[in-house]
């Protein structure tokens, strides 16, 4: 078995983003050589997730809508009394998750027809890395 590693840096423009960033990973799958195999996407902050779902606004709006309805921001977190202020952003990776695993097929991505691969940033406007790991042959 094959494995080949990339990373993604990230800094978004605001404290919550969904950024599609499916081309970019299907690019690392590419540049690996893997025909035949998985990808892992991991997040690797605690205050961001990764995601697969429809690249349609309105039902990006409904999953933010959702987070911030089950882990609002604001709230007086036990979390907040260490002097951070970023207790709801962790609860909602909790909500979305930090990695997904994607088959690869054809040394392509073997996505549904609507599937979309998101990065989720719950306390942005600083850098973060998300891992690509290629595994196959």
């Amino acid at each position: 078995m094959k494995t080949f590693t990339e990373y993604l840096y990230m800094e978004t423009k605001k404290k919550r983003e969904y950024i599609n960033v499916t081309d970019k990973v299907e690019d690392i799958v590419k540049k690996s050589g893997i025909e035949d195999g998985m990808a892992l996407v991991s997040a690797m902050h605690i205050t961001a997730g990764v995601y697969v779902n429809d690249a349609e606004s309105g039902l990006i709006q409904d999953i933010d809508d959702w987070l911030q309805r089950l882990a609002p921001e604001g709230l007086d977190y036990r979390h907040h009394r260490t002097g951070e202020t970023n207790g709801d952003a962790h609860l909602k990776n909790l909500l979305i998750g930090h990695q997904i695993i994607i088959p690869v097929t054809k040394g392509r991505l073997d996505l549904g027809p609507w599937q979309q691969v998101y990065y989720a940033e719950f306390d942005g406007q600083r850098k973060k890395r998300v891992v690509v790991k290629v595994m196959g042959k």
